[in-house]
């Protein structure tokens, strides 16, 4: 007890905020403090504890091993002691909070609109910002405390994330109508004569259809790869290129007379479309109503 009566509790606050944002400047913007003073805080911890806490290398901060230990029990006993003072309700009327998420073009045109709308009219001061990554990049960031949640497809994820199946997806096949025969198919040998359009983040197979082809031994040919879900049909428009994409990234394609939608001529697995975040997080009340409106929008949707 002679111990705790020497530690300012306010310098304990800002050493959650920097063990979980690992980000000096992040920290004071969560704290709504000064960087100078989230700095001299630092300064004070690491001689509290007797280690630097927070180390740099290769120009980011990063955790010590004591860091690393401390932080469980930190947000344990934090959250003890804000139940003392605090209901546990979350009231999005009064909130103050920013959600940093993760996700493709293809999840924000599912259902961010409907967040949105539903957020401005109940949460307005409650701010989003939305970030894209690989799905690599997009675990990383939620293990290292800088994405609240992420959006994607997520076979494994660590022990340390917890995660939610918002809904099943398939795969179907687009191309511009003039180069189809009148049955509006191609068998699997006429598919694969054709030149394809890949939606991915990077150059690679390791995407579900290829790695489907790859099972029964064949392999497309990729004549272009782009990043974006929500531009993908238009460069199908007027071209041979084929586009094997998830279904319901063509929901709002609506009738059109110049594409031809049509079943793969293999079978591709079903997805799992969900949700990751880092165990931490799952009692925090905020997070929990996040989530909540989530699922909302989706079912909305």
């Amino acid at each position: 007890m002679n111990y705790l009566r020497r530690i300012d509790l306010n310098h304990l606050v800002t050493l959650q905020a920097l063990l979980t944002e690992k980000h000096i400047s992040r920290a004071a913007v969560r704290l709504s403090k000064s960087q100078p003073a989230v700095s001299h805080s630092l300064a004070y911890l690491r001689k509290t504890f007797d280690d630097p806490l927070l180390i740099r290398k290769s120009g980011k901060l990063e955790l010590t091993p004591k860091a690393g230990e401390l932080l469980q029990p930190l947000d344990e006993a934090l959250a003890r002691l804000t139940s003392l003072f605090e209901a546990p309700e979350f009231d999005p009327n009064l909130a103050d909070r920013t959600f940093r998420i993760a996700m493709s073009d293809y999840g924000a045109k599912l259902f961010l609109p409907d967040l949105l709308r539903q957020i401005r009219t109940i949460g307005p001061n409650i701010k989003l910002i939305v970030t894209q990554g690989s799905r690599e990049a997009m675990i990383a960031s939620v293990i290292d405390g800088e994405t609240d949640l992420a959006f994607g497809v997520f076979p494994t994820i660590g022990t340390e994330l917890q995660s939610e199946t918002l809904f099943k997806e398939e795969f179907l096949c687009v191309a511009d109508k003039s180069t189809m025969p009148e049955c509006g198919y191609l068998d699997i040998s006429s598919w694969l004569a054709r030149s394809h359009l890949l939606v991915a983040l990077r150059e690679g197979k390791d995407n579900e259809i290829d790695n489907s082809l790859s099972k029964i031994g064949h392999k497309r040919n990729i004549s272009m790869i782009l990043p974006h879900w929500g531009i993908a049909c238009d460069l199908v428009k007027g071209t041979d290129l084929i586009l094997t994409i998830a279904s319901k990234a063509l929901d709002s394609l609506g009738k059109t007379d110049e594409l031809t939608i049509f079943q793969p001529p293999f079978h591709i697995d079903n997805f799992d479309f969900g949700a990751i975040w880092h165990k931490r997080k799952s009692t925090d009340p905020a997070h929990i109503w996040l989530r909540k409106m989530i699922r909302r929008s989706l079912s909305e949707t």
